[in-house]
C-alpha cells in the first residue's frame, strides 16, 4: 500500500486538519509526508487501480449462470464464459486484481 502514497505534491488533496500528527493522519487512512513545505502533509492516497480478469483456475470459478445458459446470456450478465471442462461452471464471475 506504500505506493499509493506516491502522489505528486501539487496533486495532493488535503486529508486532515491543520497541525494533524503523522499518527493521527495514518490512523484516518491517509498518507503523511512532511518533506515539502506549502503542500498538504496529510493527503488522500491514490486509488488502487484494479482490473477484472476471468480466473484461469477452473476450480476458482464462481457460478454466474444456470444450467444451459448461452454465451450471449452469460456475457449480458457481465460474466466470463468458457464452455469447458465438464463438471465446473461455464458461466462465472470475473475476479478483481490489483495492478
Amino acid at each position: 500500500a506504500r505506493c499509493q502514497c506516491n502522489v505528486a505534491p501539487r496533486e495532493r488533496s488535503n486529508c486532515g486538519r491543520p497541525g494533524i500528527t503523522a499518527e493521527e493522519c495514518r490512523r484516518a487512512g491517509c498518507c503523511f509526508s512532511a518533506s515539502i513545505p506549502g503542500v498538504p502533509w496529510c493527503f488522500t492516497p491514490k486509488q488502487r487501480r484494479v482490473r477484472k480478469v476471468c480466473p484461469t483456475d477452473v476450480w476458482a470459478r464462481v457460478n454466474c449462470g444456470f444450467p444451459g445458459i448461452t454465451a450471449q446470456q452469460c456475457r449480458r450478465k457481465g460474466c466470463c464464459f468458457v464452455p469447458r471442462p465438464a463438471g465446473v461452471p461455464w458461466c462465472f464471475y470475473h475476479r478483481t486484481v490489483a495492478e
